[in-house]
């Protein structure tokens, strides 16, 4: 019996074609096992279709307030989006905008039930449900997202426990910023259990920007607590195309490198943790 368990997830599958290749020669060739799929995404389809062969790839809805595109008209969900008709740049920004009352949940709740209305339609399984820059775990969202997954039947959720000392140090407003993110996920975490819901007792990957490559991958066997941890990676093909399409300056490429490392396979399977993804833990909606 496996003592130590990892699920190596790859976040906005679906937003960019590059991130898509990424997504599926990571499942096919390395040891991805699960992604969430963000539903406004301009390669949505194109992800559907690389799922559908890809059954050893775990699903999650990558549900999205933040950077992107919504899936309701804008009539609909006015409090959520900005003068373009779209979601508001960043955390930073839609936080601000929620602590002043600016955001109605009512809204909220409409958009993320469309977000997962469209992956059902597509005939697609979903086994646990995050969020992109982890709105998800901001009081009031996560009560609704908990209800979204209960009525889905979707079993799992993300709490994002953010380490506090990792990677370089960004100063004092990363590290406030760490602290908080650290109690808002351990709030939605004690939440989603409360509702039956299945959380991973560790999470890690990238910290400020960073991308987790071959070396911090192959540092993990050594370090990983018993019960199962959650990886979240963002994994790509192309740096320059997805940095100028998505406007995020990062290290795709490299996120792709660790998860296609033999290394990191070898020291995984040297050490008896059991690479897996949600529908192993929790089962599946469909």
């Amino acid at each position: 019996m496996f003592l130590k368990r990892l699920i190596v997830n790859a976040d906005d599958f679906g937003r960019h074609v590059h991130i898509n290749e990424a997504v599926e020669k990571g499942a096919a060739e390395g040891i991805l096992r699960s992604a969430t799929l963000m539903a406004g995404g301009r390669a949505f389809e194109d992800a559907v279709s690389r799922v559908r062969r890809l059954p050893q790839l775990g699903l999650g809805v990558h549900f999205t307030l933040v950077d992107g595109f919504p899936i309701l008209p804008p009539e609909e969900i006015p409090s959520l989006i900005d003068q373009n008709g779209v979601f508001f740049p960043d955390y930073h920004t839609f936080s601000k905008h929620y602590a002043r009352g600016g955001v109605r949940l009512e809204e909220v709740r409409a958009e993320l039930a469309a977000q997962l209305g469209k992956l059902k339609a597509a005939g697609l399984a979903v086994d646990h449900a995050d969020s992109h820059q982890h709105m998800h775990v901001l009081p009031g969202i996560v009560e609704v997202i908990i209800g979204l997954c209960r009525e889905a039947g979707i079993p799992a959720l993300r709490a994002p426990f953010a380490p506090l000392f990792a990677g370089s140090f960004g100063g004092v407003r990363q590290f406030v910023g760490r602290v908080g993110l650290s109690l808002l996920a351990r709030n939605a975490a004690r939440l989603a259990h409360q509702a039956g819901l299945f959380v991973p007792g560790h999470f890690a990957g990238i910290v400020a920007g960073e991308a987790v490559g071959e070396a911090e991958l192959a540092a993990v066997p050594e370090n990983l607590r018993e019960g199962t941890t959650e990886i979240m990676m963002h994994p790509g093909t192309m740096n320059e195309a997805i940095a100028r399409d998505c406007g995020w300056q990062h290290d795709f490429e490299a996120e792709l490198a660790a998860i296609l490392s033999p290394k990191a396979a070898k020291l995984l399977e040297e050490e008896g943790i059991e690479v897996v993804n949600f529908q192993a833990l929790g089962g599946s909606s469909s």
